[in-house]
């Protein structure tokens, strides 16, 4: 490990880095990331204070760390939660709360609703067509229904 670190010495933090993050972008998740950024810090750290492999060892240890488990739900929470279309790969539960008339019945707790041109599957109570149903949730891709007399 020593001859790795010391051969381009602060450089090949920098390169770790280069590697790391070249790697998320192959890899979904959005995890390498910290590890890439660690190293970055590292080979800054190393270029202002030059230290041993063992202290860059340890400082990317304690960085990786900190970064995963405090830097990532933080940042994670602001991705998600800032979308305007909270459900945009999730179509199906764009219908939960709303209200739709049963064109066909519902026969031993299954059946389909048409919605927007898109015939989905459903479950729920046994009923005539022409009831309102009102969208529960969602399993899988069939969403889940009851009686609506709203």
């Amino acid at each position: 490990m020593q001859q790795i670190l010391t051969f381009f010495g602060p450089w090949t933090w920098f390169i770790i880095a280069i590697a790391l993050l070249l790697l998320e972008l192959l890899v979904s998740g959005v995890f390498i990331l910290w590890f890439g950024i660690a190293a970055l810090a590292v080979g800054i750290i190393d270029l202002i204070i030059p230290m041993s492999w063992q202290w860059e060892m340890s400082i990317f240890a304690v960085l990786s760390i900190v970064l995963v488990l405090v830097a990532r739900p933080i940042i994670m929470a602001r991705i998600t939660d800032t979308s305007e279309q909270p459900n945009l790969n999730e179509r199906n539960r764009q219908f939960i709360g709303k209200r739709y008339m049963l064109t066909d019945p519902i026969i031993n707790g299954k059946g389909t609703l048409n919605i927007s041109d898109t015939l989905w599957r459903i479950t729920g109570k046994d009923m005539d067509a022409n009831q309102w149903v009102k969208v529960t949730g969602t399993d899988g891709m069939t969403l889940l229904v009851e009686p609506d007399e709203g």
